[in-house]
C-alpha cells in the first residue's frame, strides 16, 4: 500500500482497502491520460513550433499561430486554451525527461521553473518527507497559491486571494476585527494604518476622538506639541475657548505661566481694562445717577493721580538714599535708566492729560509704558 494512503477503517464511503484499489486503478489511468496530453502537445508543436523571442513566422505561412491552434483544438474537440497549455508544457519537458508516475498537471506546474538544470532536477526530487509529487507540493516549489493551504502563510495568501474584490475585503475586515484575540495580534504600527483609515470620514472622526480623549492612559501618551494642537483645534469656539481659559486660569500653577508670557500678559490686562471701560460706559447710557457720580468720579481721580504721584515720591525718598556708596553694575544700570524712561514719559503723559484732558497715547509711549 502507498504511504500516502490513510491506514483508517474508511476512507469517504469506502473501505481502506477498497480505497488503496481505486487509488492503483486511477493512476495508471492519470499515466495513460497524462501520455495523452504531452502526445497533444507535441503534435501541437509540430504545427505551430516554439518561437524565440523576437521570432516570426515564414513569410507564406496562411495562419498565425493563435489561429493555427484554434483550428486544431476545434478539429480535435478541446478548448484552444488547453491546447495552448499543453503545447507549451511539451515544449519545456523533453520526452526523455518526462517522468513516469508523475502526472501531466505536475509538469505544467514545475514547467514554470526557468532555468532547464533546476527544472529538470526538480521533476525527479519531489518534497522531503513525501513519495511523490503532488499538486500542491509543485504549487509550493514555484511559489503558487495551492488549493489547500496547511501553513500560516498558505492562508493568508488564500485570504488575500480571496478578498481581492474590495466589498469581499471589507467584510472579511470588519469580521476579523470584532474579534478581540485578532486584534491583539496586530501590530502597533498596523492598528494605526487601520484607524487612520477608518476615520478618514470627518465625522466617524469626531465621533472617535472624544472616546480617546476620555482615556487618561491614551492622553498621557500623547506628545505635548500634539497636545497644544488639539487643545487649540478645539477651542476655536470663542465661547469654549473662554470656558476653557477661565478654568484653566484658576489653577495657580497655570495662571503663573501664563502671566510670565508678556503677550498674554497685556491682554488679559487690556481685557480687564476694556471690560471696566464697557461697564461704565454701560452704567453711563443707562443709569439715572450716572451724572451725579460723574462729578464724583472727578474727584475721585483727581484724588487717586494725587496720591499715586505722592506715593512715587515717597518710594522714591525711601530707596534712592540707599544708594549712597554703592556701584551699580552695568545691566542694573540699563534697567534703572529703561524704568526712569518709562516713569519720565508716564509724568509727562500726566501733564499732557491734566492740561488739555486728552489721554490718549502715542504708539511710542505705549512701548514704553508696556516695556518694550
Amino acid at each position: 500500500m502507498p504511504e500516502e494512503i490513510e491506514k483508517a477503517d474508511k476512507v469517504g464511503s469506502v473501505s481502506a482497502d477498497r480505497y488503496a484499489q481505486i487509488v492503483a486503478e486511477l493512476r495508471k489511468l492519470v499515466e495513460e491520460t497524462s501520455r495523452a496530453q504531452f502526445t497533444i502537445g507535441d503534435y501541437a508543436l509540430e504545427v505551430e513550433p516554439m518561437r524565440g523571442p523576437g521570432g516570426s513566422a515564414p513569410a507564406d505561412d496562411l495562419f498565425t499561430v493563435k489561429d493555427s491552434l484554434f483550428r486544431l483544438a476545434e478539429d480535435i474537440g478541446l478548448s484552444y486554451a488547453f491546447v495552448k497549455e499543453a503545447r507549451w508544457t511539451a515544449s519545456r519537458w523533453p520526452a526523455e525527461r518526462r517522468q513516469s508516475g508523475v502526472s501531466f498537471t505536475v509538469h505544467k506546474i514545475l514547467a514554470g521553473i526557468s532555468d532547464e538544470r533546476e527544472r529538470f532536477a526538480a521533476i525527479v526530487t519531489p518534497p522531503e518527507g513525501k513519495a511523490r509529487w503532488t499538486a500542491d507540493g509543485a504549487r509550493r516549489r514555484v511559489g503558487r497559491q495551492v488549493e489547500n493551504p496547511v501553513t500560516p502563510q498558505e492562508k493568508v495568501s488564500a485570504i488575500h486571494a480571496l478578498a481581492q474584490d474590495e466589498e469581499v475585503a471589507a467584510t472579511v475586515t470588519g469580521d476579523l476585527l470584532r474579534r478581540p484575540a485578532v486584534v491583539a495580534q496586530v501590530k502597533p504600527e498596523d492598528k494605526v494604518r487601520v484607524v487612520a483609515e477608518l476615520t478618514r470620514d470627518d465625522e466617524v472622526a469626531a465621533a472617535v476622538a472624544p472616546e480617546f480623549l476620555r482615556r487618561p492612559a491614551v492622553v498621557a501618551r500623547v506628545a505635548p506639541a500634539e497636545k497644544v494642537k488639539v487643545v487649540e483645534e478645539l477651542t476655536r469656539d470663542e465661547t469654549v475657548a473662554a470656558e476653557v481659559t477661565t478654568g484653566l486660569l484658576r489653577r495657580p500653577d497655570v495662571a503663573a505661566r501664563a502671566m510670565a508670557d508678556d503677550t498674554a500678559r497685556h491682554q488679559v490686562n487690556h481685557a480687564q481694562v476694556e471690560r471696566g471701560r464697557q461697564a461704565r460706559e454701560n452704567f453711563e447710557e443707562t443709569s439715572p445717577v450716572a451724572p451725579a457720580i460723574r462729578q464724583i468720579d472727578r474727584t475721585v481721580e483727581f484724588l487717586d493721580l494725587v496720591t499715586a504721584c505722592h506715593a512715587f515720591v515717597a518710594a522714591a525718598g525711601r530707596v534712592v538714599p540707599g544708594l549712597r556708596d554703592r556701584e551699580l553694575g552695568d545691566d542694573e544700570r540699563v534697567i534703572v535708566h529703561e524704568n526712569v524712561a518709562r516713569v519720565r514719559a508716564t509724568l509727562d503723559w500726566i501733564e499732557t492729560a491734566v492740561d488739555t484732558g486728552q489721554v490718549d497715547v502715542d504708539g511710542e509711549l505705549a512701548r514704553l509704558l508696556q516695556g518694550e
